[in-house]
């Protein structure tokens, strides 16, 4: 009762689809995947400084 089953998100989709069009869910995918790629990309940041800082103090 509690759980949803696929025949129910599919229901859910449909009418979101209705209410709001296809451009906003393009809107809000690109958005998303926008939003995953750059939060990626900022926790690679670090480790890439790291390995730059041990690679200046071995050139040191």
């Amino acid at each position: 009762m509690g759980e949803f089953s696929p025949l129910h998100w599919l229901l859910v989709i449909a009418i979101a689809l209705l209410l709001f069009g296809t451009s906003k869910f393009a809107a809000v995918g690109k958005g998303l995947g926008e939003g995953i790629r750059n939060f990626k990309a900022s926790m690679k940041e670090p480790e890439e400084d790291k390995k730059e800082k041990k690679e200046e103090e071995k050139k040191s």
